[in-house]
């Protein structure tokens, strides 16, 4: 059983190692491909910044001079190897966006506004929809089941930033209940204060909605499906004889047992927070790491536009890591098919 152990332990970490290695590479050599000198284009926008015209020659030394400076004079495969070193290191090299700021830097700097906004809708989404999906299979075959199965069937199909464009054009524009752009008010800075936190708050409101108005849904539906086998179950039966309430019935026997499959999902759905919601950031001009991301590909930043989709791949590859070490936990026969 131990050697079992070991070899599923060892497979997993290989298979996790060369794809999160394969993945890397891809990156690398398809921003590559993409038409455009990232170079040219910087020092094209510096001088009209700062209103700086040269001539001919000293543009074409500029130009060389900063491609020396983020790597770019060499081959291709030199770089690819001085990408890895300096990765390694956790260096992504300087940012064209914000330069001579480190890439890392400007991500990190992005990081905490992602992962706070989008762990919390997540999480409520997640509570949401599993609580309402047990309710709902309590009642199935009515026609309220009917009602909410159908529209959660549909509202789960709708892609985030579909959902964010109607909010905002909705709730923002229209009625103007809820901002439309920034993450906070303006006239404040950071501190933490409750005017702060209000206006953190409010700004956040619409794009947390973008994701719990889906997801919710769709937990909904997963969970109405594991929760009417349930159901379904003899000791359910034994339950509803002997007179326990329904509330009793529904907590201690139907959730508690639908809740195993749900958290499994929820870990997942941590891993792929920084992915899904991109475009909602960039609509709501959200200083997440989405919107860094569009700032980047707007002057091909290849440093910056790496570090996200890396720690993007990094973050789900690790996620499937963790459920594929997990799993032997819940279901020890997969360790047979090693």
């Amino acid at each position: 059983m131990r050697r079992k152990v070991i070899l599923y332990v060892t497979k997993a970490v290989l298979t996790y190692i060369i794809v999160l290695f394969t993945s890397f590479t891809i990156v690398f050599f398809f921003l590559r491909l993409i038409p455009g000198d990232p170079v040219t284009r910087f020092v094209s926008l510096m001088m009209r910044r700062f209103g700086y015209e040269a001539a001919p020659e000293t543009y074409t030394a500029t130009v060389e001079e900063f491609k020396r400076v983020f790597g770019l004079d060499k081959d291709i495969f030199t770089q690819y190897l001085c990408f890895l070193r300096e990765l390694l290191r956790f260096n992504l090299g300087p940012s064209f966006l914000n330069f001579p700021t480190p890439s890392q830097v400007l991500i990190v700097r992005a990081l905490p506004w992602s992962i706070g906004l989008l762990g919390m809708a997540t999480v409520l989404a997640w509570i949401i929809g599993v609580i309402a999906g047990t309710l709902v299979a309590w009642v199935r075959g009515t026609k309220l089941d009917h009602v909410l199965f159908t529209i959660a069937l549909c509202m789960s199909q709708i892609p985030y930033y579909l959902m964010a464009l109607f909010l905002v054009l909705g709730l923002a524009y229209t009625f103007a209940v809820f901002p439309a752009r920034g993450a906070y008010s303006p006239t404040l800075s950071p501190r933490l204060d409750l005017q702060f936190i209000l206006s953190l708050i409010r700004h956040g409101t619409l794009p947390a909605l973008s994701l719990i108005l889906v997801s919710a849904f769709g937990w909904l539906i997963s969970t109405r499906s594991v929760a009417i086998t349930i159901i379904g179950e003899d000791y359910l039966r034994l339950a509803r004889a002997k007179g326990l309430k329904r509330m009793r019935i529904l907590s201690r026997y139907v959730l508690r047992n639908a809740l195993l499959p749900q958290v499994t999902g929820l870990a997942m759905s941590l891993g792929f927070i920084v992915n899904g919601f991109y475009l909602v950031e960039w609509i709501f001009s959200y200083p997440g790491v989405g919107t860094l991301l569009a700032l980047a590909l707007g002057v091909l930043d290849y440093n910056t536009i790496q570090g996200i989709i890396l720690l993007s791949m990094f973050t789900v590859l690790t996620a499937n890591l963790l459920m594929d070490l997990l799993y032997p936990l819940v279901d020890p026969r997969c360790l047979h098919e090693v």
